[in-house]
């Protein structure tokens, strides 16, 4: 046998292949896991992308606006990051801005040779012939809310995440990397031996859960050249990737234990949390509450991006900000342009101050919607430029050419996430994060139009550089972390039940005073009307005692499996948005309506040990939801499993206050060292 099949040749010390999870397959993971096996053989790792549904449903695939980047001839990056930063309301950390914008031009170029086919300026509106052959068209570009120049790209007019999903989804498919879909994440999985010695346990691997109601769909990719993957053979030709041992001793609705030696989130937002999103199903936070609950910090949660434009019809289908760009305006029910009074860029001001402006003009108007006025750009143009707008429209019976739409906004982006370093790094040994599921600081407390496709891009070129290189030792086992396979109608998490589990065991601790079944619908009503675009104390203060008065449902299966993730994210979004005692940016409080300087930096959430291991250095300190965040330094004693009371206030609990420019990260995913470096975030 070769050596390079299972180690690396001329390694005597047992160095091997890098097992590498990733979790979600939007822009942002496919992306790391492409970078990621694009090194040279024989280090190139061993990724398996791991997806909630079919591989190409995500956020990314429903992106319409575009991505921006300073691609073209008339625009620098600095020009960008002074764009970023502005939406940002004092809040994007200027490192991180520098790597998006310094890095974009490259990212555009590296999703052209993936095969993303952006659109093209047939008109010869003199755009960039960057990447352009002779005789072809140049590459097109738009003009989109809070940028100072054109410079957002697009794909099939207003089907730019499409096309992106589609390009990178082939070549996953063509690159040899395995995907499993149809499979929810249900925990980030940690090695308690690892703790030895080290402030924190080490990532071993993710408990998923297959859905029983889908076919089950594992797929190994056959690579360009020869129609063979790249996955490593044992022996017997059987593939090598440590997890194959548990595939066939599992059926449909199975919990699995995933081995890995690093694992990175990339689930995209939470959009499910409120009764109005943008976001598809899948949008439940997944990746976020498994990552807090293993013990990764998660900072900037208050900050949600609600999208002014969504049709006020079921589904709220998303009208692009393109659409705006191009010169449509935003109406009264009375034909008043009323943005101009609002902002001096008036329909192209920053998203938050647009969706405020909306929600208060509907307010003064008895709650009708607002109108979108596009009718003076023509339905020719409007057929052309935004084809997926027009088509559904038109299905749902309005006819945008000759009438305003009714628009209303709509949950669509969330700012916060779990806390990384510039290369996606968190406090957690061998967890990454990327994309919407981080906070990189790149986007404050407001992000900048066409900026999220980027981040998923530029970030995940980063993570995937990072984990190229091999490593050595045992691959992780089933063993490490006492996960099991489980029957259908099990819970699915380890050691929980109907009487004792982990996080119903929680909640009900919370819930002694007249305690409610968990309803996702109420949950959603909740968000929306109390944690939504305008928030107060009192507001808040019910939404947190109406959650905590929730028992979340034994995680039974998917739904029951977001649920409890959805109720983990509600709780600590609550107990942030009242921790941010000011107005700034997407989170905007009509009881507190200055900005307060000495706030201009991220909260960040305590980090919950995971259930089933000792870490070290992690202690929960309860506070007042309505006090400033309680600062703590880490412990050096080991910390006893937290008691189901003790638990039930960490999610309204505050550990760390940290400058905007700095995060605790280990200095490398794999060190257990005691050993901290402060870097961007």
């Amino acid at each position: 046998m070769n050596r390079g099949e299972r180690g690396l040749a001329g390694d005597s010390a047992g160095a091997r292949r890098r097992e590498v999870l990733v979790v979600g397959s939007g822009i942002a993971g496919l992306v790391a896991a492409l970078s990621a096996v694009s090194g040279p053989e024989p280090v190139r790792p061993n990724v398996t992308i791991v997806t909630k549904g079919a591989i190409d449903e995500s956020n990314t695939r429903y992106a319409q606006g575009g991505i921006a980047a300073a691609w073209f001839p008339d625009d620098s990056a600095a020009a960008h990051a002074s764009d970023t930063v502005r939406a940002g309301a004092g809040l994007a950390d200027a490192a991180a801005v520098d790597v998006l914008t310094g890095e974009g031009a490259g990212a555009i170029d590296a999703l052209i040779g993936w095969g993303v086919r952006f659109d093209r300026d047939t008109a010869g509106h003199g755009s960039s012939d960057r990447g352009v052959s002779e005789g072809e068209a140049t590459y097109a570009r738009g003009l989109e809310a809070a940028h100072s120049v054109a410079r957002v790209l697009h794909a099939g007019g207003d089907r730019t995440g499409a096309e992106i999903e589609r390009a990178l989804v082939a070549d996953v498919r063509a690159g040899g990397i395995r995907v499993i879909e149809n499979a929810v994440l249900v925990d980030v999985v940690m090695d308690s031996s690892s703790a030895a010695g080290s402030r924190v346990a080490r990532v071993a691997g993710v408990s998923i859960l297959r859905d029983a109601t889908q076919p089950r769909r594992d797929v190994i990719g056959s690579d360009r050249a020869g129609g063979t993957s790249n996955r490593a053979v044992d022996e017997t030709g059987r593939p090598s990737h440590p997890s194959d041992a548990l595939k066939d001793a599992s059926a449909d609705g199975s919990l699995e234990f995933l081995p890995a030696d690093d694992v990175v989130i990339a689930t995209g937002g939470a959009g499910q949390l409120f009764a109005h999103t943008t976001n598809p199903g899948v949008a439940t936070g997944d990746g976020v509450a498994a990552a807090w609950r293993a013990g990764a910090e998660v900072a900037d949660l208050e900050f949600v991006q609600f999208h002014p434009t969504t049709l006020d019809a079921p589904g709220n289908f998303l009208i692009s900000e393109a659409v705006r760009g191009e010169g449509a305006v935003l109406l009264g029910a009375d034909g008043d342009r009323f943005m101009t009074r609002v902002h001096d860029d008036a329909e192209l001001a920053p998203r938050d101050i647009v969706a405020r402006a909306i929600a208060a003009q509907m307010a003064r108007q008895g709650g009708a919607p607002v109108l979108l006025d596009a009718t003076a750009l023509g339905a020719e143009f409007l057929a052309r430029r935004f084809p997926g707008i027009d088509r559904a429209t038109r299905a749902l019976g309005f006819d945008w050419a000759q009438q305003p739409l009714p628009i209303t906004p709509a949950a669509h982006y969330s700012m916060g996430g779990i806390v990384t370093d510039l290369d996606g790094r968190t406090n957690v040994p061998g967890l990454w994060a990327v994309g919407e599921a981080a906070r990189t600081g790149v986007h404050g407390a407001n992000r900048l139009a066409s900026n999220s496709l980027l981040e998923g891009a530029v970030f995940g070129l980063r993570v995937g550089r990072m984990l190229g290189e091999p490593v050595s030792g045992p691959a992780a086992s089933p063993r490490a972390s006492e996960a099991t396979t489980r029957a259908a109608g099990q819970s699915a998490v380890p050691g929980q039940d109907l009487a004792d589990n982990g996080v119903a065991a929680i909640d009900q601790a919370a819930a002694l005073d007249r305690p409610t079944i968990f309803d996702r619908a109420a949950l959603q009503r909740i968000m929306w009307e109390r944690v939504g675009l305008l928030r107060d104390e009192a507001g808040l203060l019910a939404a947190s005692a109406d959650l905590d008065r929730m028992i979340a449902p034994v995680a039974l299966d998917r739904r029951s499996v977001e649920d409890r993730n959805l109720l983990d994210l509600a709780r600590l979004t609550v107990a942030a948005a009242l921790a941010r005692t000011e107005s700034r940016g997407a989170h905007s409080r009509s009881d507190i309506s200055e900005t307060r300087p000495g706030m201009a930096r991220p909260f960040v959430a305590a980090a919950r040990p995971s259930a089933s291991t000792s870490v070290l250095g992690t202690s929960f300190v309860s506070t007042a939801l309505s006090g400033e965040p309680a600062l703590t330094e880490p412990s050096d004693r080991e910390t006893e499993t937290p008691t189901a009371l003790d638990a039930s206030v960490a999610a309204a609990t505050w550990i760390d206050q940290i400058d905007q420019s700095t995060a605790r990260v280990l200095a490398d995913p794999r060190d257990t060292s005691d050993t901290e470096k402060t870097s961007a975030c």
